[in-house]
Parts: C-alpha cells; sequence; structure tokens
C-alpha cells in the first residue's frame, strides 16, 4: 500500500510540474503578445506624432492644421499608454503563476483589449459627429477634429482588435489545458482545478 502511494504521489508531482512548465508557456505567450502590442502602439505614437507636428507647424488650411493638432494629442496618449502598458506587462515576465493566477490573469488582459474595442466604437461614433456637425456648420476646428478622431478611433479597433483575438486565442488554449490537465502545483502546494 505504501509503495502504491508512493507511486501515486510521484505520478501526481510529475504531472503537477509538467502543469507549472506548460503555465510557464502561457504566461510568457500573454507577456509576448501583449508586448508587441505595447510596441506596435509605441511605434504608432511616435510615427503619428512626428509626421503630424510637421503637418501642425506647416499647414497654411485650418482644418488640416487642426487635423494635425489632434493627432499630436492621440499620438501622444498612444505613447504614454504604450509605454505605461508595456512596463505593467513586463512585471509578470518571469513571475511564476498558478493555474488560478494565471487564468485570472489571461481574462484580465482579454477584458482590457474588448473593453478597448467598445471605447474604440465610441470615438468613430464622435468623430463622426464632429465631422458631420463641422460639415454642416463650416467650422474648420469640428472638421479637423472630426477627421482626426475617425482615423484615430479607426487604427485603434483594428489595433485592439487584433490583440483581443490574439489574447482570446492564447486564453482559449489556456481553457482547454486547464480543463484536460486539472491538477496543479504552484511550487508549495498540489491541487486541483475545478472549473464551475
Amino acid at each position: 500500500m505504501k509503495k502504491l502511494c508512493t507511486l501515486f504521489l510521484i505520478f501526481f508531482s510529475y504531472h503537477a510540474f509538467a502543469q507549472q512548465d506548460s503555465l510557464k508557456t502561457y504566461n510568457a505567450n500573454r507577456v509576448r503578445i501583449t508586448s508587441t502590442g505595447m510596441e506596435v502602439l509605441g511605434a504608432w505614437g511616435i510615427a503619428n506624432t512626428g509626421v503630424s507636428a510637421i503637418g501642425w507647424t506647416s499647414s497654411t488650411d485650418p482644418q488640416t492644421r487642426y487635423f494635425y493638432q489632434m493627432n499630436v494629442i492621440w499620438g501622444s496618449v498612444d505613447f504614454v499608454t504604450a509605454v505605461l502598458g508595456y512596463t505593467g506587462t513586463q512585471k509578470y515576465k518571469n513571475k511564476k503563476l498558478s493555474a488560478a493566477e494565471t487564468l485570472e490573469a489571461q481574462k484580465r488582459i482579454e477584458k482590457i483589449f474588448f473593453v478597448n474595442g467598445c471605447l474604440d466604437v465610441a470615438y468613430i461614433g464622435t468623430g463622426l459627429y464632429l465631422k458631420l456637425t463641422g460639415d454642416s456648420r463650416n467650422s474648420p476646428i469640428m472638421k479637423g477634429y472630426g477627421e482626426s478622431i475617425l482615423l484615430q478611433g479607426g487604427f485603434l479597433l483594428l489595433f485592439d482588435g487584433l490583440m483581443y483575438h490574439a489574447e482570446k486565442t492564447n486564453g482559449t488554449k489556456l481553457a482547454n489545458f486547464l480543463e484536460k490537465h486539472p491538477i496543479t502545483f504552484d511550487g508549495r502546494r498540489v491541487g486541483m482545478v475545478f472549473h464551475l
């Protein structure tokens, strides 16, 4: 009986260690996807700010100046957001997470990109409203700002949609893995994962 228990514990521990290695892979994928996304967003922010700053200072048409002015604002915000997102993601780079913590972190990042996508639709709606109102009132500031917000909202909707899809794909693989491998080990405790 003692040998059978020992054998069971060895098998159980081996399975738990194998799961922990796989959890590292899913966590590393999440960090890689998010980090790459923040690098893309940061590059967009820098390019957007640089090109638009030149356009803002060299343009003589008021509507075009307002378009570039709003692009500089959005580009700056995108860059700051990317830096904060990148540094926030790096704290998970070498962190050892349990199955529950891995699942929670995965769901959180998916939710962030989903909510951002919904906000992007609101940005596009606001940009369209400003553009149409600017057209009817012949307001260069409203037309310029509206066109800029349409552009920025469209880019962000594409960006957040692609990020959500990439994160959701990783999350689905993680959920499937956890369903097939319910044994977990966090370095101190061995347990079972039950999905309700």
